[in-house]
């Protein structure tokens, strides 16, 4: 007997009494291992989650998070090799194998520089600019994002073992969450590798993964208000999910990505002869074959012009036959098996419904010779086309889960978009065209079906990333019988995990809670400047206030001429006094921010390194000939890196003539040493 998997619950392994379910190798048919949760507590592993996970995760600002992303992404890189040889066992080709493992890692490094970028050293995210809630400026409101104390619980499908973890495990931990990750039985041991490794390495904190191998028992009864539940599966098992008590009633949040039925559209204007007619040929059958056509994303539906339907049929059958399926241990296979004998009867039923309405062009779903293996043993299926009839139905509402997809015709953009629309939400959609007006009408058309939509022609095509590859800075969800959930999206999905809350405070008070100097707040005028100040000593609110300097008209005509700024407000009188909201000579907008900054900088060598930006520059009030300017600089927001021995300053910058009015706000972005 093979192996029982073992589940990682509440800091130790945990291996069940019973016998356990066989896995079975989707080539082969030999048990890989068996799989039982029988007498697991899950109620102590969401206790533990919650109580110990948690609290240590939350210990860590974002940057500390993410850095821990990276180390741990690094660590599994290096043990690829391992992950690569057990992949074998589901079905996966080495690209197979490349999209879920080496993608799982890319979107963990991912999530850990998009963090670090994008998000502050902190542990609470400011969300938006001020609002002045009152007459004076004394009551503001500011929205922020801060971690719950919850746990996120992830149920993934078969077809992705390590990416379908990697990718939710990744924003939940930045987000101050620990996971609680239920694979599906059928590849799970991959899975389960991964976490032991992950376990292994101590570089996540105790509490942060736990893993679930086997049922999921009465997981959800364990969980409420403060926690999630992501799941990636079958609209079947999603409506089970949705129905539960604790997602009804108990205030769980439930996050769906199911399985749908996607599109490509070939656009009007593509012919045999142009490059966008084989780069859809190829799409459609990367779609099919990789993974054995199990993706979530996987093109169901080829919608093509009427007039080329037949040419165009003909030229994914001719590429489809070139595909060899078998054992992927054999570096002559293109195509895997699907992941279980039982998934490849599932497929088939699912031929014969569209077999209803549409005609089998290329490949026969009942072979059981051709491979490279025993189609007795292993889950072998060769790629099937169907060419849909008029009227047809099933191929809008019948999902094959395996290498099978349905050309279908139009006569006008607008049935194109009818029938992408009969998909009731996809995931993904792409669009086939050169034409800029076709790709516009297509994916407007398209846009509110779909979560992502790939718009592919000869120029993007040599870095695309293909039709069916998430990534991890784009949004990953769909309406509809897509789910109606969002996943990735960068640091979308980090906020997804984290509660937004509007908070009403002075501005000293929204100061001292965020972390970020609001305006109005107090400011500390410091006798010593502040460019003097490493990171050690500077604090947020430091502020230091120029002298006054006086504009002249000198300065604004010697800008003019230097810079080749000549525009008439600046230069022609007669014409500047016609100017409504000027009325008259006014000096540049850059001149006032030049000239602040001669008003403000300390130019002496010092723990300020450079100046690596302007954000939010707006210009207020006009400066005529004669007018003073003066500025107060504050400190408004401290980030250090810890990669590096210097972090970020923000600083406010507020520009005032000499009645005190604002001329000009902006953030002036400095890079400063951590000691002097």
């Amino acid at each position: 007997m093979s192996r029982l998997l073992e589940s990682y619950a509440a800091g130790r392994w945990y291996a069940a009494s019973a016998e356990g379910d066989p896995l079975l190798d989707a080539a082969t048919g030999e048990e890989v291992a068996r799989i039982s949760s029988a007498g697991l507590d899950l109620g102590a592993m969401a206790h533990h989650a919650r109580t110990v996970g948690g609290p240590a995760i939350r210990e860590l600002t974002f940057h500390e998070r993410a850095l821990l992303l990276k180390e741990l992404a690094t660590h599994l890189t290096g043990l690829k090799d391992e992950f690569y040889e057990l992949s074998l066992a589901t079905g996966a080709t080495r690209r197979d194998s490349m999209i879920d493992i080496d993608g799982g890692f890319g979107t963990v490094f991912s999530y850990s520089s998009k963090s670090r970028r994008e998000l502050p050293n902190d542990i609470v995210v400011c969300d938006g600019d001020l609002e002045q809630l009152g007459r004076t400026g004394a009551f503001m409101g500011q929205h922020v994002y801060t971690s719950r104390p919850g746990v996120a619980v992830q149920i993934n499908a078969f077809n992705f073992p390590v990416w379908g973890m990697l990718e939710k495990l990744a924003p939940a931990f930045v987000a101050g969450l620990p996971s609680l990750v239920k694979p599906a039985s059928q590849t799970a041991y991959l899975t389960e590798l991964v976490v032991r490794r992950i376990i292994e390495s101590q570089i996540l904190p105790e509490g942060s993964l736990q893993l679930l191998s086997g049922s999921a028992g009465d997981l959800l009864d364990h969980l409420g208000v403060q926690d999630s539940v992501a799941f990636t599966g079958s609209a079947h098992t999603a409506g089970i999910l949705r129905q539960h008590p604790s997602v009804l009633h108990g205030g769980v949040t439930l996050q769906v990505e199911a399985d749908s039925l996607n599109c490509s559209v070939l656009g009007p204007d593509v012919t045999s002869s142009d490059p966008e007619w084989d780069l859809f040929v190829k799409g459609v059958v990367t779609e099919m074959t990789a993974k054995a056509g199990q993706k979530c994303t996987a093109i169901r539906r080829v919608i093509v012009p009427a007039a080329v339907a037949d040419e165009m049929t003909e030229s994914i059958s001719a590429r489809l036959a070139t595909i060899t399926v078998g054992n992927p241990a054999d570096e002559s296979v293109r195509m895997g098996p699907l992941a279980s004998l039982g998934q490849r009867e599932e497929v088939r039923k699912a031929v014969e419904a569209l077999r209803s309405s549409a005609d089998v062009v290329h490949g026969d779903p009942a072979a059981m010779s051709g491979f490279v293996g025993d189609a007795d043993r292993g889950a072998f299926m060769s790629p099937v086309l169907l060419r849909a009839r008029a009227g047809a139905v099933e191929p809008h509402d019948v999902e094959p889960f395996g290498p099978v997809s349905t050309v279908m015709s139009y006569d006008s953009l607008d049935e194109a978009v009818t029938l992408a629309a009969r998909g009731k939400g996809s995931l993904v959609g792409s669009v086939v065209t050169h034409d800029p007006a076709v790709a516009r009408t297509l994916v407007l058309g398209l846009a509110p079906w779909h979560g992502r939509i790939l718009v592919l022609d000869r120029d993007d095509a040599p870095e695309s990333t293909g039709h069916g590859s998430p990534l991890p800075m784009l949004v990953h969800g769909g309406p509809g019988r897509a789910g109606g959930g969002e996943e990735l999206g960068g640091v979308r999905a980090v906020l997804h995990h984290m509660q937004r809350s509007a908070i009403q405070a002075s501005p000293d008070m929204l100061t001292a809670i965020t972390g970020r100097w609001t305006r109005g707040s107090q400011r500390t005028i410091t006798p010593e400047h502040p460019f003097r100040h490493s990171l050690a000593t500077l604090q947020v609110g430091d502020t230091i206030a120029s002298e006054p300097r006086v504009i002249s008209l000198d300065d604004i005509d010697h800008f003019a001429d230097f810079t080749g700024d000549t525009f008439y407000a600046h230069t022609d009188p007669e014409a500047a006094a016609q100017n409504p909201l000027f009325g008259g000579i006014v000096a540049h907008g850059y001149l006032i921010v030049s000239m602040a900054a001669g008003l403000f900088v300390d130019p002496a060598p010092g723990p300020v390194l450079a100046n690596f930006g302007v954000d939010n520059l707006r210009f207020l009030t006009p400066v005529k000939a004669g007018d003073s300017i003066q500025v107060m600089l504050t400190v408004k927001q401290i980030t250090p890196r810890s990669s590096a021995d210097y972090g970020e300053v923000r600083w406010d910058a507020l520009v005032v003539n000499g009645d005190g009015e604002p001329v000009a706000t902006y953030d002036v972005l400095t890079l400063v040493a951590k000691d002097a």
